[in-house]
């Protein structure tokens, strides 16, 4: 009777045939959505093991899981063998799916002016009480494909290495950068150092063939562009 009941724990099925060890094996796309979803429950039960649990509650889905993301943690609760903390986790991971779909989907903006970045960086960072220095990385339509804080420093000044902006730019194959940093002061005048640290970071860029097409300092309602007062 003993081993009729643990035949259904997935440490006693051959290695091959165990979810986590398959993924590490075989990779991920080599899992069918029952396996995936034992991984996330860990267990079954006496009578059912989790990929077995995982079947059935794929098939009272219609094996279609943007169905199953619909289940609430209660609805899936009445499945035998689901408990609160399993339920969770199944949503949860649905849910970070669903969410990662709708990032993919979204258009990257394309930067056509200062203001433009005015408009994407002044949310993040113009209201803030100390200086905070931002990346945006483009491709080669000029459209943001990642933001990037590389530094965050006090009320006068932060930090900045050159060699992080282009390690991240390389890493992203970007084609075009946009320097961005706050002034909590609220002036909009830069300083001298602002002014080193684009001459060095343009200098740098245009050995990797990386360009620089502006720097930003923002306030809450306004902001100084390198490029548009022609310092670039």
């Amino acid at each position: 009777m003993n081993d009729e009941k643990t035949s259904f724990s997935i440490k006693h099925w051959k290695e091959d045939d165990r979810p986590r060890e398959k993924l590490i094996n075989k990779g991920k796309m080599s899992l069918s959505d029952a396996e995936l979803i034992a991984i996330l429950i860990g267990s079954g039960s006496k009578s059912e093991s989790a990929v077995e649990l995982s079947k059935r509650i794929l098939n009272a889905s219609s094996n279609n899981l943007n169905a199953l993301a619909k289940l609430s943690v209660e609805q899936l609760m009445q499945f035998k063998g689901i408990g609160q903390a399993k339920a969770v986790t199944i949503v949860t991971a649905l849910e970070i799916g669903l969410r990662r779909r709708l990032e993919e989907a979204l258009e990257y903006p394309k930067i056509s002016s200062s203001k433009a970045v005015f408009e994407i960086m002044q949310p993040l960072i113009g209201t803030l009480q100390h200086e905070e220095f931002w990346v945006l990385y483009l491709n080669n339509s000029n459209k943001v494909t990642h933001k990037f804080q590389l530094s965050k420093g006090g009320i006068t000044g932060t930090l900045v290495d050159t060699r992080l902006v282009f390690k991240k730019a390389i890493e992203l194959s970007s084609t075009a950068i946009i320097l961005t940093h706050n002034h909590p002061s609220g002036t909009l005048i830069p300083s001298m150092a602002d002014k080193k640290l684009t001459e060095k970071i343009k200098i740098a860029g245009n050995t990797l063939d990386i360009k620089i097409l502006d720097h930003l300092i923002i306030t809450e309602k306004a902001y100084f562009s390198f490029a548009d007062d022609n310092i670039l």
